[in-house]
């Protein structure tokens, strides 16, 4: 399988929206999936997320979504990756590697000093992956989240 990764842009929008499909339906998490197409061309658009995309003989196979974290006690930006997916059929060509080793070129380049990302805990394959890497759980923090309803809640009281 022949394939590539290149920074995906605006125009790359439609096949990153269907491929985001793709991963919510990978994650048992259809029933999350609210994403609007002009919201993915806006933010794409303004550089609030970047995306890196594969591609085999032309057609999208994965992508890997971030965005750009900061560090008070440290003065620098990370990055965050939110979602790395690649189609199945696509999998052990090493375009997953080549999706990490592009964000840490990205990183170094820019001065960040972390790449972060989250995993599902079910994700067996995608935790022997990142192990792979060099990756490694943060056993001190946990994350924490308020979602709609708690934060309608919040502002309520």
């Amino acid at each position: 399988m022949n394939w590539s990764i290149r920074p995906a842009t605006v125009a790359d929008s439609e096949v990153i929206f269907g491929l985001i499909r793709e991963l919510a339906e990978f994650e048992h998490l259809e029933h999350e999936f609210k994403m609007e197409l002009s919201t993915l061309q806006l933010w794409l658009g303004t550089g609030e997320i970047g995306c890196l995309l594969a591609e085999s003989d032309g057609e999208g196979v994965g992508f890997a979504l971030y965005y750009f974290t900061y560090s008070t006690f440290r003065g620098q930006r990370g990055i965050f990756l939110e979602d790395l997916f690649v189609r199945p059929a696509c999998r052990q060509q090493g375009i997953g590697s080549a999706f990490f080793k592009e964000l840490a070129d990205l990183a170094l380049d820019i001065d960040c000093f972390r790449l972060d990302w989250l995993v599902l805990n079910w994700n067996k394959g995608g935790i022997r992956f990142y192990q792979s890497l060099g990756g490694a759980p943060v056993d001190d923090w946990t994350l924490y989240r308020l979602k709609e309803p708690a934060l309608a809640k919040l502002i309520d009281q």
